[in-house]
């Protein structure tokens, strides 16, 4: 794992103050006047003097980084600069280069599963979309485990497998919602887990989700058990609201057995099956772990 700020301090600034002192020492600086200016020793400075501290080839190049090192070493050689000046304008160039641009494209170098990612990212950004999309595979991994640790919990697995799935905050496809690929199953009594989340990975447990949460369910997350009316029963005892649909048309059914009522912030939805439809018990609620701990609770 490798931050952003790594490539800065490793690639950029090692760089842009080897090219500032050598510009500054063109203007007749002295060695103890850059070190005063770069905030270095001076034999910081006697290394970038004598080119042993390695400069980054792209940062080297760029035009913008080049702009900047001249219009800072005039600025400070004029007095027209101060110190402070001089390191916000660095900081800014540093940000814009962050953002999509040449930082960027170091750090994917250092970390290519940046550069997987199919969207746009600001690492500064709280709310970038792979920060999002991270966060709800971290939350189906911790809702995995509870269920996976659970003893008895193979033996809610219906014949179909189960999966658990959550949603992104604004889904409204299936690839919006990650899951298991190849659901979960009973595998001699042992709850096995097919591979890691991904986005798309489940096509029946994020149909019924994206259903409710079309007709205005307050969720993002779902896990399917199978259908038993002490299943049923057992979670309306723990306090869960239960809402029956019809299995033949599942996506409208969902959003017709939901509409006009008050929904709470977990409840169950159940099917008790049809002509070559199994069963199926599915508890909804607001991520992954939630939901996980409502099944484990019919386990206790």
């Amino acid at each position: 794992m490798k931050f952003v700020e790594e490539v800065v301090v490793e690639e950029f600034l090692p760089t842009f103050r080897s090219m500032l002192a050598a510009e500054l020492r063109e203007r007749e600086f002295t060695q103890q006047e850059v070190a005063e200016a770069l905030g270095v020793s001076q034999s910081a400075v006697s290394k970038y003097a004598h080119g042993r501290v390695a400069r980054n080839e792209a940062v080297e190049a760029d035009e913008r980084v080049r702009d900047l090192v001249e219009r800072v070493a005039e600025g400070l050689a004029s007095g027209e600069m101060s110190q402070l000046q001089a390191l916000v304008e660095a900081e800014v160039l540093i940000r814009h280069l962050e953002d999509g641009d040449l930082l960027a494209d170091l750090h994917e170098d250092a970390m290519p599963e940046l550069a997987e990612f199919e969207g746009e990212f600001d690492v500064h950004d709280p709310d970038s979309a792979l920060r999002a999309t991270e966060r709800v595979l971290s939350s189906v991994r911790r809702g995995l485990r509870t269920l996976t640790n659970a003893s008895g919990f193979a033996g809610l697995i219906p014949h179909v497998g189960s999966n658990l799935a959550e949603c992104l905050p604004d889904a409204e496809e299936i690839e919006g919602v990650a899951a298991v690929p190849g659901r979960i199953f009973d595998v001699k009594g042992r709850a096995t887990v097919a591979g890691d989340p991904e986005f798309g990975a489940s096509g029946h447990v994020a149909s019924v989700l994206l259903s409710a949460r079309s007709a205005g369910a307050p969720v993002r997350a779902a896990v399917n058990v199978r259908y038993d009316p002490d299943i049923v029963a057992s979670l309306e005892a723990a306090g869960y609201q239960s809402i029956e649909f019809d299995p033949d048309a599942p996506t409208d059914a969902v959003a017709a057995a939901l509409d006009g009522v008050d929904l709470d912030e977990t409840f169950v939805l159940y099917q008790t099956g049809s002509y070559g439809i199994e069963p199926i018990t599915y508890v909804l609620g607001p991520d992954a772990p939630t939901v996980a701990a409502a099944v484990r609770e019919l386990l206790r």
